[in-house]
């Protein structure tokens, strides 16, 4: 047919290559995590709405990636060959499962034994970090190629979009925004008139070239960063919980979604605990005004969560916890002045480049909560040269999160009387007028937040 591509598209006008209402729809692990996920997904990406979908790796796939990686830095290759074999066996189980074209199967195998190819060669280098972030990869190349391969097998027309082609970092690991958005563009004028594309979110190249990855939860990260480089209409995030809840359900019984959240709310909730969304995400979304609605694959006609400039006036929205925290309390021995003891305090954690989570001060005294103890004992020591230093661990931060403005009596007198009962280290307000965040004992944990369920959501 004329003006027909090789994919079966009909070329368009160069103004349409790139197409209008573009959305970006990215799926979790458990979302693609066996051949009936794979199909479910596929009933919901069919239509014919351009779109870019991002896939994450199948649940649990990653998790046995990084320990062959580890079993290889270890030199122990024989369990490592082990785990390849059971992973490779449980790959081609799906493939059995999914594909009832012997042709399309075929096709399918061949490609799973081509990407799994990489681990056996994987077992005669030595371990590197290098080596370890081209095994993790696979596991995204595998969802991808599954899910290409079973549209094609269901009439679905469709593209693989490879995204070590378009997704980069630079020398400091943050998204080169101005080489992705130039070769996220390349490759959709490519393929005028293609309405659906599939790629892989987490993985990267790095400023040199080499394979590498934006760290767990990435997935999230990466449809962010494709829906402002290719300025989508809406980006989508669908995982198996019916948008982002007013408490953590693992723990809190009968907690319910919440509507609309602002960017502000969704980024302090995501940074303090909730699982859903990755802390990163939100960013390139917001920079761009992009809705992030974040849905569910099991129920998809329910509205799930709606991520977006406009706030919400007069409610506290939800609350978040974040575990593995350290409180630590400074006080000076007063022999600096105040401003040079706050100055030489900050200066300790900024030489050892570990960011605080919160911070509380008096004339004489700063509290701080952080999450990376790396560099915990050296920090301490510094302080303890001129200030009396206190360090508690296996603390968590309360993150309750909504119109918290000075001037809505009554809120705060809330949070704290939910939790009149229950010893609070520290309580800090955030930048915004959006959150309020408090340290208790991990301990207290699920005392904390069936409290806050009952008092504030009542």
């Amino acid at each position: 047919m004329k003006g027909e591509t090789a994919s079966g598209h009909i070329a368009g006008k160069k103004s349409d290559r790139i197409p209008k209402k573009l959305k970006i729809l990215k799926f979790g692990g458990t979302s693609v995590g066996s051949p009936e996920r794979i199909r479910t997904v596929a009933r919901l990406i069919r239509d014919d709405a351009p779109k870019i979908v991002v896939l994450s790796a199948m649940s649990g796939t990653t998790d046995k990636l990084s320990r062959i990686a580890s079993l290889i830095a270890r030199d122990e290759r024989t369990k490592a060959a082990d785990s390849i074999s059971l992973l490779e066996f449980r790959y081609v189980e799906v493939v059995n499962a999914l594909y009832n074209d012997e042709p399309r199967k075929k096709e399918a195998l061949d490609a799973v034994i081509g990407i799994f190819r990489t681990l056996w060669d994987a077992l005669k280098t030595s371990g590197s970090a290098a080596a370890e972030k081209r095994i993790l990869a696979q596991g995204e190349l595998l969802s991808t190629l599954l899910m290409h391969l079973y549209l094609q097998q269901e009439g679905v027309p469709s593209m693989l979009l490879p995204a070590l082609e378009f997704m980069r970092t630079n020398k400091n690991g943050e998204p080169d925004m101005r080489f992705i958005r130039r070769n996220l563009k390349k490759r959709l004028e490519a393929c005028p008139g293609v309405r659906l594309f599939i790629t892989q979110g987490y993985i990267c190249r790095n400023d040199a070239g080499e394979i590498d990855n934006l760290r767990r939860g990435g997935s999230d990260y990466s449809a962010s960063l494709i829906g402002a480089a290719a300025g989508a209409e809406e980006i989508q995030i669908w995982t198996d919980i019916d948008g982002l809840h007013n408490n953590d359900p693992r723990i809190v019984r009968h907690t319910r979604p919440v509507r609309r959240l602002n960017f502000e709310e969704a980024s302090k909730l995501a940074h303090f605990g909730a699982k859903i969304l990755h802390p990163t995400c939100i960013h390139p979304a917001r920079e761009k005004h992009i809705p992030v609605r974040l849905l569910n694959t099991l129920q998809p006609d329910a509205p799930g969560t709606l991520i977006c400039d406009e706030a919400e006036k007069g409610r506290i929205k939800a609350v978040a916890a974040k575990d593995d925290m350290t409180y630590i309390k400074i006080k000076s021995s007063r022999t600096l002045p105040a401003y040079r003891f706050f100055n030489r305090v900050f200066g300790a954690f900024a030489r050892h480049r570990v960011p605080v989570d919160m911070v509380a001060t008096s004339e004489t005294g700063i509290s701080v909560s952080l999450d990376n103890k790396e560099q915990l004992e050296e920090i301490v020591t510094e302080l303890r040269k001129f200030a009396t230093v206190t360090v508690e661990e296996n603390m968590i931060v309360v993150c309750v999160v909504g119109d918290l403005e000075w001037h809505n009596i009554g809120f705060e007198a809330k949070i704290i009387g939910a939790l009149r009962d229950i010893p609070v280290r520290m309580i800090s307000y955030g930048g915004s007028n959006s959150n309020v965040s408090l340290v208790i004992r991990s301990d207290d944990k699920k005392r904390a937040l069936e409290a806050l369920n009952t008092r504030v959501f009542a």
